[in-house]
C-alpha cells in the first residue's frame, strides 16, 4: 500500500466546521492507522511475513532457518536440510519477507522441470506470491516473480533474455545439479545478475568435496579461497580432506542444515539393511565373460563401458543385452563378433535372475506396498513382467512420463498396485508417505541418490517405520560400489554433517 501526504484535508475540515458535520470517521481513522503500522518495521530482527500467511503454519526449524538466512547470512545461503524437512517452505518464507520489506521486487526461481508446477502452486496458495510459469513469448520486464526450469533457462533465446534482467533474488532448487564450473548450468547461474541467492539441496556433496567448494563460490566468491588455496590448505582430494572441523565451521557460515532429529518432531525410524546376493553358476559365468571382454580386443578396452556392462549384468541380462547389442554394431572382425555372440547366446539360455528373486521374496514377506529403484529402463520393464508372472501388480515410473502420467502412476500405485518400479527420476519431486518399504535394486555410485530415494517416503507425514533393503551381488562390481559409497558418506559427514542411515543400520 502506498500512502501519500494530501493537502485536501484542509478543505474537508473547513467544510465540516461550517456545516457542523462530524469531524472524521473513526472507521477510516482505524483503517489508516493499521495501514501505516503495517508499513512500519521498527526492528530488522524477526519475521514480519508470518502475519500475512493464514494458510501456512511454518514449523519452528523452518522459521529459524529463514531468520538465520536473513539476519546472519545476508540472503546468500545454502538451504541444506535433510530431504523432506521443507526447504521450499523456508525459501518461500525468505522470499515473502524480502517482498514485504521492499528489498526484493524481482525474483527468479529455477527448478527441475518436474517441480516447476509444484513451486507455482506453493508460492500462490501458501504464500500469496503471484508467481508465474515462464513461457517463451513472455516479456520478462513485466514479470516480477518467475518460475522456470533450469534446462530451459540456460538455452537460447531464453538465456539472453534472462541475462538482461537484474534480479533481486535467485532461488535454485536441486542446486547440486550445478556440480562445478565446467557445466553449462553452473556457468549460466554464475553470470546472473543477483543481489540475494538461495541454493536448495539436501545433498551439497554428492561425489566429491569440490562440489561444495563450487556451490559456496557461487554464493560468496573467495569464502573458501580460490581453488588452489582450498585444495592446498585442506589437502583436498575428491574423497579426502584435512582440517575438516575448520572447513565445517566455514561451511556453516553460509549453510543452514536441519536434521530430522534436531527438529523436535517425532520421526519414525529407518530400518536399513544390506542384503548380499549370490549369482547362480550360469549368471556368474556370463558376468565373467563380460569382465574378460577387455582382454579379448582393444575395441572393448574402454573402462567405462566395461563397468557399465558389469553393473547392468548385476541388474538384469536385459539391461546388459541392450549395451552388448550396441557394442556388437561397432565390431570390425569376426573374432570380436563371435565373442559377443557367445555372451548373447549364454544370456538367451539363462532362465533366472537371482536379484529379482530376492526382490520378490521381500515383496512377498512384507505383503505391503513397495517401491523398487533400478538404474535401467530395461530392468524396469523386465521386473514388471517378472512380478506379473508371480501375481504381483506393479506400475512403472520414469523420466519419460509427463506430469499427468506421473500423477496417474502415483495414483495407481496408491489405490491399485502393490509395487512401483522407478528409475532414478522417481527419486525426485514425488512424495509417497503412504508407502514405507524401499528396495534399492541397483546401487548408484552416489550415496546422495540413496538419500533422495529414501526421502520420497521418509518425510513429514510418514506414520510408519521405513524399511530399506539394499541389494548387492557379492564378488562383483557391486562390492566396489559399496566400498566407494562408504568413502563418500565419510567425506560428506566430515564437511557437512551426519547423515541418517542409508546403507546399513549404524
Amino acid at each position: 500500500m502506498i500512502i501519500e501526504r494530501s493537502s485536501g484535508w484542509k478543505d474537508g475540515l473547513v467544510e465540516r466546521l461550517e456545516n457542523r458535520e462530524a469531524w472524521d470517521s473513526w472507521t477510516l481513522y482505524k483503517m489508516h492507522y493499521e495501514a501505516v503500522k503495517a508499513n512500519l518495521i521498527t526492528d530488522f530482527y524477526g519475521l514480519q511475513c508470518t502475519k500475512y500467511l493464514p494458510n501456512l503454519t511454518p514449523l519452528k526449524h523452518q522459521l529459524e532457518a529463514a531468520e538465520t538466512v536473513i539476519e546472519r547470512m545476508n540472503g546468500k545461503a545454502i538451504l541444506g536440510d535433510e530431504v523432506g524437512l521443507g526447504k521450499t517452505i523456508e525459501a518461500g518464507l525468505i522470499l515473502k519477507e524480502y517482498l514485504i520489506r521492499g528489498l526484493v521486487k524481482k525474483a527468479l526461481i529455477l527448478a527441475p522441470a518436474s517441480l516447476v508446477t509444484q513451486w507455482i502452486e506453493e508460492l500462490n496458495q501458501k504464500f500469496y506470491i503471484p508467481a508465474i510459469q515462464y513461457k517463451k513469448n513472455y516479456d520478462l520486464n513485466a514479470c516480477d516473480i518467475v518460475v522456470m526450469s533450469l534446462d530451459t533457462a540456460k538455452r537460447s533465446p531464453h538465456m539472453e533474455k534472462i541475462y538482461e534482467q537484474a534480479y533481486d533474488l535467485i532461488i535454485i532448487d536441486e542446486a547440486h545439479k550445478l556440480k562445478n564450473h565446467k557445466t553449462k548450468s553452473y556457468e549460466f547461474v554464475q553470470h546472473l545478475k543477483k543481489k540475494f541467492c538461495l541454493l536448495l539441496t539436501a545433498t551439497p556433496v554428492q561425489n566429491d568435496v569440490f562440489e561444495l567448494f563450487y556451490l559456496i563460490s557461487l554464493l560468496k566468491p573467495g569464502h573458501l579461497g580460490n581453488y588452489e588455496a582450498f585444495q592446498s590448505y585442506f589437502s583436498a582430494s575428491k574423497r579426502h580432506v584435512e582440517h575438516d572441523e575448520f572447513l565445517k565451521e566455514l561451511v556453516n557460515q553460509v549453510m543452514v542444515r536441519n536434521r530430522r532429529q534436531d527438529t523436535g518432531i517425532e520421526w519414525t525410524n529407518r530400518r536399513v539393511q544390506i542384503l548380499p546376493i549370490d549369482f547362480s553358476d550360469k549368471e556368474k559365468a556370463i558376468y565373467d565373460m563380460i569382465s574378460d571382454l577387455k582382454n579379448v580386443s582393444p575395441v572393448f578396452s574402454d573402462a567405462f563401458s566395461m563397468i557399465t556392462l558389469q553393473r547392468e549384468m548385476c541388474s538384469s541380462k536385459e539391461a546388459a543385452f541392450v549395451t552388448l547389442t550396441k557394442m556388437r554394431q561397432k565390431c570390425a572382425n569376426e573374432e570380436d563378433l563371435s565373442y559377443i555372440d557367445a555372451i548373447i547366446q549364454q544370456m538367451n539360455e539363462l532362465d533366472r535372475n537371482s536379484k529379482a528373486e530376492k526382490a520378490f521374496e521381500i515383496i512377498s514377506e512384507v505383503n505391503d506396498k513397495v517401491i523398487i529403484f533400478t538404474e535401467y529402463r530395461a530392468t524396469q520393464t523386465y521386473l514388471q513382467w517378472f512380478l506379473q508372472k508371480k501375481g504381483i501388480t506393479s506400475v512403472p515410473f520414469n523420466g519419460q512420463f509427463n506430469k499427468s502420467k506421473r500423477e496417474w502412476m502415483k495414483q495407481l500405485f496408491k489405490e491399485k498396485a502393490q509395487v512401483l518400479i522407478a528409475t532414478e527420476s522417481g527419486s525426485e519431486g514425488i512424495n509417497l508417505q503412504f508407502c514405507h518399504h524401499v528396495i534399492n535394486y541397483d546401487l548408484p555410485w552416489n550415496p546422495m541418490k540413496l538419500e533422495q530415494r529414501i526421502g520420497r517416503v521418509h518425510r513429514l507425514g510418514q506414520e510408519h517405520d521405513v524399511h530399506i533393503y539394499n541389494l548387492a551381488v557379492q564378488h562383483t562390481i557391486e562390492d566396489h560400489i559399496l566400498d566407494l559409497l562408504y568413502e563418500k558418506i565419510d567425506v560428506f559427514e566430515k564437511v557437512v554433517g551426519e547423515l541418517d542411515d542409508i546403507l546399513s543400520q549404524a
